[in-house]
């Protein structure tokens, strides 16, 4: 429905109220053209101040969701899942089976020495070495007053062929001696093994083999 108009007496249209109006509510908020100064009209870009305001609106703060008590973050939850596969690694490593060199000597001698020696010089043509190991006196000239020590006796022919390997440490990585004598009793006692940092199995077997081999004992000497 159009909006009635008013006419004054000479037919022109008369300015509506709102028209009257308009000028004096410009007036009273524009800003003075001398200086800059904000005006109090509100526009709908502007946010309200009590709106925005954490201490009187809680849902103008930022918001963040509490984990249930107890519980921890997701992402705190991750981050420790992530430290503990380090400590788990360095476990197992420690968890690995030590060195059979890392064994009490005589158990050392008994379940890994003696085999091992005994497969090694079969591989070179005896069938018939006897071995034995024993606490006591090293029986060469000038020894027999001493202390007894560890000695692995070898021997085959009928005792023909005998070897013994000293420890008189008690300690594969100590001093080491070694004597041998084919139908007479020994009258040498040698160093073994001296220049080497650290001694394993297969070397302790290696430095035996090459010394019967040296004497001409083993294959077809």
């Amino acid at each position: 429905m159009a909006e009635p108009t008013n006419h004054n007496e000479a037919g022109e249209v008369a300015p509506s109220t709102v028209d009257k109006q308009a000028p004096s509510v410009a007036e009273e908020h524009a800003p003075s053209t001398d200086s800059p100064e904000a005006t109090d009209i509100p526009t709908a870009n502007a946010p309200d101040p009590k709106a925005a305001n954490p201490e009187t609106n809680p849902n103008a703060a930022k918001t963040t969701t509490a984990a249930p008590k107890g519980e921890k973050p997701a992402g705190a939850a991750k981050a420790a899942a992530a430290g503990d596969k380090p400590a788990a690694k360095a476990t197992a490593k420690k968890e690995k089976a030590p060195a059979v060199e890392d064994k009490p000597f005589a158990e050392f001698i008994q379940q890994d020495y003696l085999p091992a020696v005994q497969k090694a010089i079969a591989s070179v043509g005896v069938q018939n070495l006897q071995l034995n190991f024993a606490k006591q006196k090293i029986s060469i000239t000038g020894f027999e007053t001493g202390e007894e020590c560890w000695q692995i006796t070898g021997s085959w022919q009928n005792g023909l062929r005998q070897f013994n390997l000293y420890f008189p440490e008690e300690d594969i990585q100590g001093k080491k001696a070694f004597s041998c004598h084919e139908g007479k009793k020994p009258s040498t006692l040698e160093s073994f093994l001296i220049d080497e940092r650290k001694v394993t199995l297969d070397l302790l077997v290696y430095g035996l083999v090459q010394r019967l081999n040296g004497q001409k004992w083993l294959g077809r000497n």
